[in-house]
């Protein structure tokens, strides 16, 4: 556990710095530069948005905040005690962790969906393995009411709460008593022009009805979680190939995770002490499915992108998604985060891959349509330098 200071704004600070913050830029070839941030998403498009709110913590005001990345801060939103509805009334310190589809279908059309999913079960591990790093326990919820939530938020119509990170064991005060006000504030207008994703409107709506409110279920994996380890963490590009293995003791922990709604299957090319071939993973055991080299096949089924093939080992994550539709993408994205950090830490990298032949995955998986849904693929190796990048 880390020695953290006792006051809330610094600890706020931390916590953010080493989940959500920028942590580096890229220059483009035309010399515009990009920035980075600690947890990844879809082509760094970034629809995921962090709000909070602060219940008796030592010398903070209680009150809604939304966090600005781009300038590390905490925008105030409302001050007191509102009247907001569950869980938001469980815990002192609780995240809401919203999505604007807009920033990711412009590039991704429908499938954008997806991405945001992904990247909201991306953030809330990088939110949830900062904070147990610091003594603190976090428990995520991913079922609720919506549109109470979004109007007691003030969230625009573009901008959906889509998970609920409730967060124990932060610094706690005694809180002057203030009468509650809200300040609001205007969202930025990302378009004048309003693009229509009927599919992407119908599937979430059609997510908001049938869903529990119980907790979701963390990887937990040996992640290796270092403040250094998670401000390094980078999507490869590429990797390079060849014969350089990992270990088994690497591929062990990278698997090293609980799975409830995901099931795992590994394109095994360059990992020590295993017969290269295609297997199924269940509580860290393996099950050969195919035998042989599979970096083509790899490469094929995620979309042609030869990352998959030069890996040292590739994933693909199933789930029946009748059991939680948003839920089982939060957890394959929690999985993709476990990854990264336990592959910087191991001196190896990742990149998450969204785009796949859905069909033919399911295929040469073995796949029933009874079965379950390819939601997510994941590669992990030695990766390629990549010169744009500034620290």
């Amino acid at each position: 556990m880390l020695d953290l200071p006792a006051d809330c704004s610094t600890f706020l600070s931390w916590l953010l710095f080493h989940s959500a913050a920028i942590s580096a830029t890229k220059v483009s070839p035309s010399g515009d530069r990009y920035a980075l941030r600690v947890n990844p998403s879809s082509g760094n498009l970034h629809p995921t948005e962090f709000h909070f709110v602060t219940r008796g913590v030592k010398d903070w005001q209680d009150g809604l905040y939304h966090y600005r990345a781009s300038s590390h801060m905490a925008e105030q939103r409302a001050l007191g005690r509102l009247e907001l509805p569950w869980p938001l009334d469980e815990a002192p310190l609780v995240f809401v962790l919203t999505s604007i589809a807009w920033r990711e279908a412009w590039k991704y059309r429908d499938r954008a969906y997806r991405y945001c999913l992904l990247d909201i079960g991306h953030a809330w591990q990088a939110l949830e393995l900062a904070a147990q790093a610091a003594g603190c326990e976090v428990v995520a919820y991913g079922g609720f009411d919506d549109d109470a939530l979004s109007d007691a938020l003030g969230l625009p119509d573009d901008e959906w709460p889509m998970l609920v990170v409730a967060i124990r064991g932060v610094p706690l005060g005694a809180a002057d008593p203030v009468e509650p006000e809200w300040f609001g504030g205007d969202a930025n207008v990302l378009s004048e022009t309003v693009v229509p994703y009927p599919r992407i409107d119908g599937v979430h709506a059609a997510t908001k009805s049938g869903r529990s409110a119980g907790q979701l279920q963390s990887p937990n994996g040996r992640s290796g979680f270092s403040e250094s380890v998670v401000r390094r963490r980078r999507s490869a590009l590429d990797f390079i190939g060849g014969k350089r293995s990992m270990s088994r003791k690497q591929f062990d922990t990278l698997v090293d995770v609980k799975t409830r709604l995901i099931q795992l299957y590994a394109y095994v090319h360059l990992v020590d002490n295993v017969e290269p071939g295609l297997y199924r993973i269940t509580e860290g055991n393996l099950e050969l499915l195919k035998a042989g080299d599979q970096r083509l096949m790899a490469a094929a089924l995620s979309l042609g992108q030869d990352l998959a093939g030069n890996a040292c080992v590739a994933f693909s994550m199933a789930a029946d998604l009748e059991q939680g539709y948003r839920e089982a993408f939060f957890e394959a994205g929690a999985i993709g985060q476990h990854f990264y950090v336990a592959a910087t830490s191991m001196g190896l990298a990742g990149t998450g891959i969204g785009a796949f032949y859905d069909d033919r995955v399911h295929e040469y998986l073995g796949l029933e349509p009874d079965q379950g849904q390819v939601v997510y693929h994941f590669a992990v190796g030695y990766p390629v330098p990549d010169d744009r990048l500034e620290e």
